[in-house]
């Protein structure tokens, strides 16, 4: 039996995307800047798609969308651009549960001299507004606040950090790759300057993102070239994922509802299943949470020295001898295993950071995939716990 739970690292395209974009690489492959027939064909290909994009939260601009590579380039462009208005450094505000995409750039202007403050969580992952507005100073041009962590799966109060950034006159962007067709967005209400999502987070093809930049709002480029996307990232767009990228938000707009319920109540089963498994806590926020998210961190209720050698990775990879996709909150760099910067946020200690593991669904998912993953994790821990408390 093969269940894939990873679907907050990437979704399969949905037939209906593969059939469309299949399509457009054969009728529609012209350059979206060229005047003739075929150009002007990939043009409003590539227009329809902007427009079922911003209908997904309410953008009422289409122009407002500009297209990148992927969620990581909407990220960097959404800090690096409002950075680039400055000569001078000026100091910028996130949380300590930021995605890479956001903590990398951040790194970067903070060596060339801005300042930086990084708002904490609770042991729930979840920020104080009141923090932020004690954090705002008189220099302050950016406020970064991811919506949905992808580790933990806690929503920030985006509505009143937004209002916040708003009453003081200064940007707010939000990384919404994992809430973006998941859940209800709209950046009208409360006002949100810049969003960053993914196509293929929501069953699009992978290689393609988007940045919503409100009108109004000045950002630099980070590539130059023709001009594309209203010269803000320049580069003939990749029409066919774009297009594909369009139809999954046009999919997700119209199931959304149904299917984020739907998966809640898959979630609180995964949950309620392994409740009684007294080697798993759970981590994040149960009620402001992703709707298709559960994580753990892996207890050892031995306390001996040789369980310390469990890490999450360790039953990431016999789950999948059993058949079955999850993933690791730790992140491995050059063969050796670092402990989760989200987790020590949320106060776990380095070993506790060293065991997170996630599941997450999606379409695919049934209630079957629910209660066979739960037996088959708590057979992989009774296995692993005890062989590993016996080995003192």
């Amino acid at each position: 039996m093969q269940i894939y739970l990873d679907y907050s690292a990437s979704t399969p395209p949905r037939s209906e995307v593969i059939a469309y974009v299949n399509k457009i690489l054969t009728g529609e492959w012209g350059n979206p800047s060229s005047l003739h027939q075929w150009g002007q064909r990939a043009a409003i290909t590539l227009e329809t798609a902007r427009v079922e994009i911003a209908s997904l939260f309410n953008a009422e601009n289409p122009e407002s969308i500009i297209f990148t590579s992927g969620g990581t380039e909407a990220d960097n462009l959404a800090i690096l651009g409002v950075a680039g208005q400055y000569d001078t450094p000026q100091h910028l505000i996130i949380s300590s549960v930021e995605h890479p995409a956001i903590r990398e750039p951040i790194r970067h202007l903070e060596a060339q001299g801005w300042e930086i403050t990084t708002l904490p969580v609770n042991r729930q992952g979840r920020i104080n507004p009141l923090d932020l507005k004690a954090a705002i100073q008189s220099n302050t041009v950016l406020i970064s606040i991811i919506h949905g962590q992808s580790e933990v799966g806690t929503l920030q109060p985006i509505e009143e950090l937004g209002k916040i950034a708003q009453a003081h006159g200064i940007f707010f962007h939000t990384d919404a790759v994992q809430t973006a067709g998941r859940m209800t967005i709209d950046v009208q209400q409360p006002p949100i300057d810049l969003l960053s999502l993914s196509a293929h987070k929501i069953y699009g093809i992978q290689g393609v993102g988007a940045l919503y930049v409100r009108p109004g709002v000045e950002i630099a480029p980070l590539v130059l070239g023709g001009g594309q996307e209203g010269k803000k990232r320049s580069g003939t767009q990749a029409v066919p994922v774009i297009a594909g990228f369009g139809l999954a938000a046009k999919l997700a707009s119209t199931e959304m509802i149904t299917e984020s319920s739907r998966l809640m109540g898959l979630r609180n089963r995964l949950f309620d299943l392994m409740a009684d498994c007294p080697y798993l806590l759970a981590t994040g926020d149960r009620l402001y949470r992703l709707p298709h998210h559960v994580s753990f961190v892996i207890h050892d209720p031995f306390q001996t020295s040789a369980t310390e050698k469990i890490t999450g990775k360790m039953v990431v990879r016999q789950m999948n001898l059993a058949g079955i996709a999850i993933s690791a909150g730790s992140a491995c760099h050059s063969g050796k295993l670092s402990p989760s910067s989200v987790l020590l946020a949320m106060g776990y200690s380095e070993k506790e950071a060293l065991r997170g593991i996630r599941l997450t669904l999606g379409r695919e998912t049934t209630r079957e995939d629910i209660d066979w993953t739960a037996m088959v994790l708590k057979q992989v821990l009774n296995r692993l716990m005890p062989k590993l408390a016996v080995a003192k």
